[in-house]
């Protein structure tokens, strides 16, 4: 029962390194995803969101995260390491987690719409490619995860209802111009 304890204190700790860099994205009006790599107790990788910034479709937490551990450790086999991430990986993540050799994915919210870590048909698939599955734990923090999620997408959406408020405001200036103008 300790050594379970010790490993959810661990989880806890990890994931809310992966929090921080969530708020990262965030902060950048990035989708607020985060991600680090542990080995050993210690994060060797970080990442968070930054598609708008890169322009890029490729550049999610997890991917920035594997990049930068493989950099620190080397190589780019991640063995004994932990992807710790706050929202259920895509497929796409999931793809290079499995290429990167990472032996567990803990995450924080399940994603329904594009998780694949919990889905039985993509564990069967990459089992059957990979011949390997790395442990996964779902639902760390997962309140305070999806919390962040939720908050940026309700700031979103409330910004596109000012700015539709705002064209149609700047729509109806430019009708009533134009009938006094006798358009």
């Amino acid at each position: 029962m300790e050594n379970q304890l010790s490993e959810l204190e661990n989880d806890a700790f990890f994931m809310a390194e992966a929090l921080r860099e969530a708020q990262h994205a965030f902060d950048n009006e990035e989708v607020p995803i985060g991600a680090v790599i542990v080995l050993d107790s210690k994060v060797i990788g970080r990442g968070f969101n930054m598609i708008e910034k890169r322009a890029d479709a490729t550049a999610h937490a997890e991917t920035i995260a594997i990049g930068s551990a493989a950099a620190e450790a080397g190589s780019w086999r991640l063995h004994d390491c932990t992807l710790y991430v706050t929202l259920e990986p895509c497929m796409m993540c999931l793809g290079a987690s499995l290429q990167s050799r990472v032996k567990r994915i803990v995450f924080g919210a399940s994603d329904s719409r594009f998780g694949a870590v919990t889905t039985r048909s993509h564990r069967e698939i990459s089992e059957e490619a990979y011949r390997r599955w790395p442990e996964v734990t779902g639902g760390v923090m997962a309140n305070e995860c999806r919390d962040l999620i939720q908050s940026f997408f309700k700031i979103i959406r409330q910004r596109a209802k000012e700015n539709k408020i705002s064209a149609d405001k700047n729509n109806g200036d430019s009708a009533q111009q134009d009938a006094n103008a006798g358009l």
